[in-house]
C-alpha cells in the first residue's frame, strides 16, 4: 500500500480569485521548500493563461538504478482540455522547472492556434 501525502496550497492572486494548487507525493513526504519551490514555479504559468482552475502537482521517485528517478506530473485544470507535462530529472526542483517548462510552450502553441 503507497503512502499518499496531500498538500492543500490555496493563495490569492491579484485578480481576486482563488487559485487550487494540490500537491500529492506518492511514497515519501515533501519538505516545506520543496512545496513553496513548486507554488512559485506552477504559479508562473498564471501569467500566460487568466483561466486556470486548479494545478494538480505528483511528485513521485522511480525504483530505477539511475541517477534521474524524481518525477513531477503536473496537470493544468482549465476549460476546455486540460494541459499535461511530465518530467524526470535527478531533483524534483530540477524536474518540476522542466514540466512548467513544457507547459509554458503547450500554452502558447494553444494560443497561436487560438488566434486563428
Amino acid at each position: 500500500m503507497s503512502l499518499i501525502t496531500r498538500a492543500e496550497l490555496l493563495f490569492f492572486v491579484s485578480n481576486s480569485y482563488t487559485m487550487n494548487i494540490n500537491i500529492q507525493t506518492l511514497d515519501f513526504t515533501a519538505k516545506d521548500d520543496l512545496n513553496e519551490f513548486i507554488k512559485e514555479k506552477v504559479a508562473r504559468l498564471g501569467r500566460y493563461l487568466d483561466n486556470i482552475i486548479s494545478y494538480e502537482i505528483t511528485l513521485r521517485i522511480d525504483k530505477s538504478a539511475t541517477n534521474d528517478n524524481k518525477i513531477s506530473d503536473i496537470r493544468l485544470v482549465i476549460p476546455g482540455n486540460d494541459l499535461l507535462a511530465s518530467s524526470r530529472a535527478e531533483t524534483f526542483e530540477k524536474a518540476t522547472a522542466q514540466a512548467v517548462d513544457a507547459l509554458e510552450k503547450q500554452i502558447e502553441k494553444r494560443k497561436s492556434k487560438d488566434s486563428y
